[in-house]
């Protein structure tokens, strides 16, 4: 009697499995159709497409627009990695996945940044856009004009957390080329995406695609995306050796076959990839920051295009030799990346920041730009030049540094030197990374220490198994 009473148990089972493989998988399979798009990153070449031009809903790969606009904001003065962000209402109120932050809440806008880009936090983002243009909806049509000015031309941003909105939508091509951009236009940034964890202020973040970055060789970044109309979606980069492949999917079943099937791509990616190639960076699209309310978006174009060249044209005779009564700046290390990269050779940078469609002359950094920076010396107002000088005062007795390796790339160098700042904050803050050129490579050095810190933080990197030695003063 039992086994005929299980009988009909067994055939509803049967038939719930059936109607589920039969209806449901296709339904859902359909709405998240699959897009795939494998790029050598050093020439652009495309290696593998497959629906790549097809518009679907990217989901959080949208934080990686997001998260580069507010990279070029802080690069441009317009806001600082400490200014403390005010959470709205409508910022605390988005859904999961979120950091948890509380309406009226004030918090860095770098740990903003590491929720967004690691945790794919949706508060973090809505905030972020915030900050930087006041609202969502002005930021999202800032977010359009950086993706056309990429050639982003299958893209429309409506949001800046990426969960599904109608019309907002893009392809596996487009966000294939924003990867690449991210990787080339803010390398000095680029390591967050491959960070397992995260300092977000409130809490420790997580990443949210921890086990392809840890199983896949050479894999560090970039952003993961889903929604249930977008599917299982990711933009990946992997290096080896002297080869760097994007792979990007959309549309995929799970986390499991998503990673999968990247693996895949970045595997057919290195095997079509030659060994060596020339570095072919893409275009950085122009900058034009905020517009006001008010002005029309071609007119505001126009007049900040005519200011760049004016601005630019004005910056070329400063790499002569500083005039003795010039002013000299102390600026903060995490808020003048840009310029200490580019002043390795000369110790001087060129700043260029215009602040509005008028501006078409150089102006100091307000100290709300550049909370950290001391004016040491003032030369009279008709003599002074703006410029930035990299190397810290000696005052102090600040002559000593530590070097953290020789390696093969200045780009190599600078990410060690941001990840090992980024491990040793309590000793390393306020020190001056510089990378120094040498016949067989290229030196990591921090500068700017007491030798008292300089021995502190060799013997702690030591400790980490991070290899380290003093330099003295020269």
């Amino acid at each position: 009697m039992k086994a005929r009473s299980r009988q009909p148990v067994r055939w509803g089972l049967v038939a719930l499995a059936t109607i589920w493989m039969l209806v449901i998988v296709p339904l859902s399979a359909a709405a998240a159709p699959y897009a795939a798009m494998v790029i050598d990153a050093r020439s652009g070449k495309v290696l593998h497409s497959r629906n790549a031009d097809t518009r679907l809903h990217p989901a959080s790969l949208t934080k990686m627009m997001t998260l580069y606009i507010v990279f070029e904001a802080v690069e441009n003065g317009e806001i600082s990695l400490d200014t403390k962000v005010r959470i709205s209402k409508h910022a605390a109120s988005e859904p999961p996945s979120k950091l948890g932050l509380k309406a009226g809440q004030r918090i860095a806008l770098r740990y903003l940044i590491r929720a967004a880009a690691v945790k794919s936090a949706n508060d973090a983002s809505t905030a972020l856009a915030e900050a930087i243009e006041g609202s969502e909806a002005r930021f999202a049509r800032r977010m359009n004009r950086t993706a056309k000015a990429m050639g982003m031309t299958r893209t429309t941003f409506k949001n800046a957390h990426g969960l599904t909105e109608s019309g907002h939508l893009s392809t596996a091509r487009d966000m294939t080329t924003l990867g690449r951009h991210l990787f080339y236009d803010y390398p000095e940034y680029y390591n967050l995406f491959s960070r397992m964890t995260a300092n977000a202020g409130v809490k420790t973040v997580y990443h949210t695609n921890r086990k392809l970055l840890a199983s896949y060789r050479g894999a560090d970044g970039i952003k993961t995306g889903y929604t249930r109309a977008a599917g299982f979606n990711l933009v990946a980069s992997a290096e080896r050796g002297r080869e760097r492949i994007i792979a990007t999917v959309f549309g995929g079943r799970s986390t499991r076959t998503r990673n999968a099937k990247v693996a895949e791509l970045l595997d057919l990616g290195f095997k079509r990839a030659p060994s060596r190639v020339a570095i072919s960076r893409p275009a950085r699209p122009a900058y034009y920051g905020r517009i006001g309310n008010g002005t029309p978006e071609g007119v505001g174009k126009t007049v900040r295009l005519a200011a760049a060249a004016a601005v630019r044209k004005s910056l070329r005779p400063a790499l002569r030799p500083r005039p003795a009564n010039t002013s000299i700046l102390v600026a903060a290390k995490e808020d003048i990346d840009k310029a200490v990269m580019a002043a390795q050779a000369a110790e001087v940078a060129e700043l260029k920041k215009p602040q509005g469609a008028e501006a078409a002359t150089l102006r100091m950094v307000k100290p709300t730009a550049r909370p950290k920076a001391i004016v040491l010396s003032e030369a009279p107002a008709a003599e002074q030049e703006q410029e930035v000088v990299t190397r810290l005062s000696t005052s102090g007795g600040r002559h000593w540094g530590i070097n953290v390796g020789r390696y093969p790339s200045q780009y190599k160098a600078r990410s060690v030197l941001l990840q090992t700042a980024l491990n040793e904050m309590s000793t390393l803050d306020g020190s001056l990374r510089k990378v120094v050129a040498r016949s067989n490579g290229y030196d990591a050095n921090f500068m700017g220490l007491t030798r008292e810190t300089a021995d502190l933080a060799c013997r702690r990197l030591q400790a980490k198994q991070i290899t380290c030695f003093m330099i003295g003063p020269s």
